[in-house]
């Protein structure tokens, strides 16, 4: 599912939900990742299943001879073409989960903060932080989240967390032989040694993920209110989305897909690639 959900990014940088039904492209991405993960299924089983969903309906409602599942595995075949074209054939896709088991090996188990953190990579293909960040970043600062949220209220702030270097509150002490003890709050920081531009973009991550959860109904799901409490870093955020001035000229849009013209793969489905707005000028798919 996570590698669908990063050709679903990765294809709607380059095309418009009004030129491909989203529930067309999720289908495309799901049938397609059960092939390149060996994890094989059925064209008419994921047709069957994407039309219950659309229908909101159980999949024992959907015949699997039906017309509308013979029509839908037509549009899958159809738009599958256009979505390997979307991703250039790279099929390949790498996961914070796996950097997060890597992560989890070698430090002390913490099963409270290692389920937050996997949760919260769970919850980061909602956003478009796949084709933005690399997994480790992603993966730092899940962990990072994770841990504010277990250590509570009084624990370091964020900014303190992902710092350069760890922040002292005491004058300087003379030299010592003994070795400095470990600081937990920043374990991930130090594990995956980052450099000053890579904990930039974990700051941005994190005031992504807060953004994500922010909008959220705290009434329909409680749990996220210990989330909702934590401060974001104090860096400025990326700023992902089209204000609705910007969306309203569309003269603004045409002067935009004029300009990316020869930034991106020309596509011989439909001529020039569609803009990438915003997205694109952050350096998507890093």
């Amino acid at each position: 599912m996570f590698t669908a959900a990063t050709w679903f990014h990765r294809f709607y940088m380059r095309y418009s939900t009004e030129d491909f039904a989203p529930s067309d492209v999720a289908a495309s991405c799901i049938f397609l990742a059960t092939k390149t993960e060996e994890c094989g299924r059925k064209l008419r089983d994921v047709a069957r299943i994407g039309q219950a969903k659309i229908r909101n309906t159980d999949a024992g409602n959907i015949h699997v001879d039906s017309k509308e599942v013979d029509q839908f595995s037509a549009s899958i075949l159809q738009t599958e073409e256009y979505l390997l074209e979307a991703i250039c054939f790279d099929l390949v896709v790498e996961s914070p989960h796996a950097e997060l088991v890597d992560l989890f090996d070698v430090h002390e188990k913490d099963t409270l903060i290692q389920e937050y953190a996997w949760c919260i990579a769970h919850d980061s293909y909602r956003t478009p932080l796949c084709v933005l960040y690399p997994p480790k970043v992603i993966a730092a600062a899940c962990y990072v989240l994770a841990q504010r949220i277990s250590d509570g209220p009084n624990s370091p702030s964020l900014d303190a967390r992902i710092s350069a270097s760890a922040p002292t509150a005491s004058l300087p002490t003379p030299p010592s032989h003994k070795p400095p003890s470990p600081d937990a709050s920043r374990f991930a920081i130090a594990y995956f040694a980052l450099s000053a531009a890579e904990l930039t973009s974990i700051s941005e991550a994190l005031s992504i993920l807060l953004e994500f959860y922010s909008a959220q109904d705290v009434t329909v799901h409680p749990y996220l209110s210990s989330i909702l409490t934590v401060p974001p870093p104090s860096s400025p955020k990326p700023n992902l989305y089209v204000t609705t001035a910007f969306s309203a000229n569309s003269a603004t849009l045409r002067d935009l897909s004029t300009d990316v013209s020869g930034r991106t793969p020309n596509s011989s489905h439909g001529g020039n690639t569609p803009a990438m707005g915003l997205l694109g000028a952050l350096g998507a798919e890093s």
